[in-house]
């Protein structure tokens, strides 16, 4: 079933954690599920950049309530670490939901305004699959380059993310090239977003300390 989904519900499964039935940490997910939306845009050739500025191409939606709504900002005049920055939580609510709707995850609303969703994977073998074929891309002799485009993307932002269970701390240094290749690929589709996605890392540290653009 996760053949059909897009970037950011792949994403979202790789940084479930099921022990917790929750994201294993909502806002670093957050800003994961925002740099993977607007990588899908990009490979999908409905994202250019010029000048560092970030611009919309095409005019036919996408059919995906998450691509769509990322498309929509995109026309905004600004670049790509801006754009992981911005609505990030309400996209990350957009995910479970379509997550939700696809019967991949279930969500439990807030009793309180101040409580939190508790969403939980319906079915554990998806997001397994999932993880496998990742390991699989991150451990196979294949060339980066023959690496399908998702799978390549998915591996780039695991690693700048900290998703130790889908690249842990060992394979980050023992495959550090592999990833960087990974990564690296994400220029070819706009040198902006490889930027975006390499400074990741500390983007999600100042979003600890109350970033803006939620």
């Amino acid at each position: 079933m996760t053949d059909n989904l897009s970037l950011p519900c792949l994403m979202y499964l790789l940084a479930h954690d099921a022990a917790a039935e929750a994201p294993y940490d909502r806002a670093r997910t957050a800003l994961l599920v925002r740099a993977a939306a607007l990588t899908d845009l990009a490979l999908r050739g409905r994202l250019r950049e010029d000048g560092g500025t970030v611009t919309a191409s095409g005019t036919p939606p996408t059919g995906d309530v998450v691509l769509d709504g990322v498309l929509r900002e995109a026309g905004d005049g600004h670049g790509f670490k801006f754009l992981v920055r911005r609505h990030r939580k309400r996209t990350l609510a957009q995910v479970e939901d379509q997550l939700a709707a696809a019967g991949l995850l279930r969500v439990k609303e807030p009793r309180t305004p101040f409580g939190a969703r508790r969403p939980a994977v319906t079915d554990p073998a998806e997001p397994a699959a999932l993880h496998a074929r990742l390991a699989t891309a991150l451990h196979d002799a294949t060339p980066v380059r023959e690496l399908p485009a998702t799978d390549a993307a998915l591996l780039a932002l695991a690693s700048a993310g900290g998703i130790r269970s889908v690249v842990s701390r060992r394979e980050d240094k023992t495959y550090r090239a592999r990833i960087d290749a990974c990564t690296k690929s994400l220029a070819c589709l706009a040198p902006g977003l490889e930027h975006a996605v390499r400074d990741l890392p500390t983007t999600m540290i100042a979003a600890q300390g109350g970033m803006g653009g939620s």
